[in-house]
């Protein structure tokens, strides 16, 4: 249930509790039909959540100097707090979907809590929840490589089609059948990037049409990941770009 905040509790109730989990402030008046609308689903998407987000009302006839400071001009106003700042934010008796978009934004998902485990277990529980997110389809698929199976970690990625890293994981599976990088992917699996890009490179000059397209699969997945504003990966794109 949300707890009534005034000007004297705010920075105690809102400020200081939003640095431990995100509070979500709804600005409200008694005379406004659409705060009243509003409420029950805010009051919904808290339950839900389980203690993981704390709900605040804020009257902003009896607070008005509160709700300038905030720059409060219509309501119901829905201010989320983390880290004793303004998160997110909306105005209006939105829908359900909304209101709901804005609390998912503020704790993790199920899915985002298993990602983060990052177990194959987990991992699996969590492509069942989000099948569509390829994040966690390629992270299941590096942990089905990791104890070989490979046509597991196909299965997981190959519905992500535009997805760089995921195709570069399913052009690795593609390419090991044929015994084209192995190595290469060994070496990458032992922390050693640049050598195995090197060695991926070197195996573009002289293979097929099919094997070259997957081999930059493999590549441009691999590089995928690095920070773009890493310099070794700008100049392996370029000499993948000369091999092509």
């Amino acid at each position: 249930m949300a707890i009534d905040v005034t000007e004297a509790t705010f920075g105690q109730e809102v400020i200081e509790r939003s640095r431990q989990i995100p509070v979500v402030v709804d600005f409200w008046a008694e005379w406004c039909g659409p705060c009243r609308t509003l409420t029950p689903a805010l009051e919904a998407a808290e339950s839900a959540r389980a203690g993981k987000v704390a709900l605040a009302k804020v009257d902003v006839d009896s607070n008005q100097a509160l709700a300038a400071r905030y720059r409060v001009q219509g309501i119901p106003a829905v201010k989320a707090f983390r880290d004793g700042k303004v998160a997110s934010e909306f105005v209006g008796a939105v829908p359900k979907a909304k209101v709901e978009e804005l609390f998912d934004s503020l704790v993790p998902s199920r899915a985002d809590e298993l990602l983060a485990r990052g177990d194959e277990l987990s991992l699996r529980e969590a492509s069942e929840l989000e099948p569509r997110r390829a994040d966690i389809a390629v992270a299941l698929a590096r942990a089905r490589l990791e104890r070989g199976a490979e046509d597991e970690a196909l299965e997981a990625v190959e519905s992500h089609e535009g997805d760089f890293a995921a195709e570069g994981i399913a052009a690795r599976v593609r390419l090991s059948r044929q015994g084209i990088g192995s190595e290469a992917f060994a070496t990458l699996d032992r922390g050693h990037r640049e050598a195995a890009l090197d060695a991926l490179l070197e195996e573009i000059e002289g293979a097929d049409e099919k094997a070259r397209d997957d081999l930059r699969r493999a590549i441009v997945g691999i590089l995928s990941e690095a920070d773009p504003g890493d310099p070794s990966a700008r100049e392996y794109r370029r000499r993948l770009s000369a091999a092509l």
